[in-house]
């Protein structure tokens, strides 16, 4: 069976972290497969929302130590350059939404490439951890871009050096991801989010995530004009079409992602 599942279904991508007997820990060939589905999900005019989670208890421990086991002979800039920024830029630009589905522990790359996602559903057991400082590294896979802007420099500073754990529900409450469900609903209820966000106008989401993949880069005056630019390129998209159509004709809209 594959490293890493690709099914999709009714709109939906699901991609599966498949190790569970380590966690999820990514290896080179994990990570290149994860990158390779990434691309499909992209590509596939199917594909209108993505669906990410680990197999198992976990969703992923991070990077597996066992391919590190002598530091002086990693190639930490082959690991981070090929495996993990790689795959967070795929995240990030692919014009479509993409759900992180986080099943359990989130350590170290494993956390950041869960935030780097668009929405961050987890169960209640979950944990998030920034592990890297104990074992003497700085956070990658973008974890000191992402999360200071989600809670703030000086908690992303004291997550990042003492490595502490949150909870799920903490992680809520301090706006590190989306929502958390029960164990028992969360499978059923995070995979119903990603189908209604797959029935959505997938486009015009896919435009949203643009914009505030720019944002912080922009001036107010610029991110204006580029509000404008995206703007225009919506309302030319069938999907604003059909959603016009229908609040007239007070029906449903059938959005088609394009």
């Amino acid at each position: 069976m594959s490293i890493v599942l690709l099914h999709i279904e009714n709109g939906v991508g699901y991609i599966t972290l498949n190790r569970p007997e380590k966690y999820n820990s990514f290896n080179r060939e994990m990570a290149l497969t994860l990158q390779q589905h990434l691309d499909t999900c992209a590509q596939s005019d199917e594909v209108r929302c993505v669906y990410l989670s680990g197999a198992g208890k976990g969703f992923c421990a991070g990077q597996d130590l066992s391919e590190a086991t002598n530091p002086a002979e990693i190639d930490f800039e082959k690991f981070v350059r090929e495996h993990y920024n790689a795959t967070i830029m795929r995240i990030r630009n692919m014009e479509k939404p993409v759900i992180a589905a986080v099943n359990g522990v989130a350590a170290g790359a494993g956390a950041n490439i869960a935030l780097a996602c668009d929405i961050v559903v987890a169960n209640s057991s979950a944990t998030f951890i920034q592990a890297f400082s104990k074992i003497g590294l700085i956070p990658d896979s973008g974890g000191t871009w992402l999360l200071p802007r989600l809670v703030g420099m000086q908690r992303a500073m004291a997550l990042m050096m003492t490595a502490e754990k949150v909870s799920a529900a903490d992680a809520v409450s301090m706006g590190m991801i989306y929502k958390s469900f029960a164990d028992d609903i969360f499978e059923t209820e995070s995979k119903k989010m990603a189908m209604e966000l797959a029935q959505m106008p997938t486009k015009g989401l896919g435009l949203t995530k643009r914009l505030l993949n720019a944002t912080f880069n922009n001036t107010i005056e610029e991110q204006l004009e580029l509000e404008m630019k995206v703007q225009v390129e919506a309302g030319n998209t069938a999907d604003f079409k059909e959603g016009v159509h229908a609040f007239l004709e007070k029906r449903k809209p059938v959005f088609k992602g394009k």
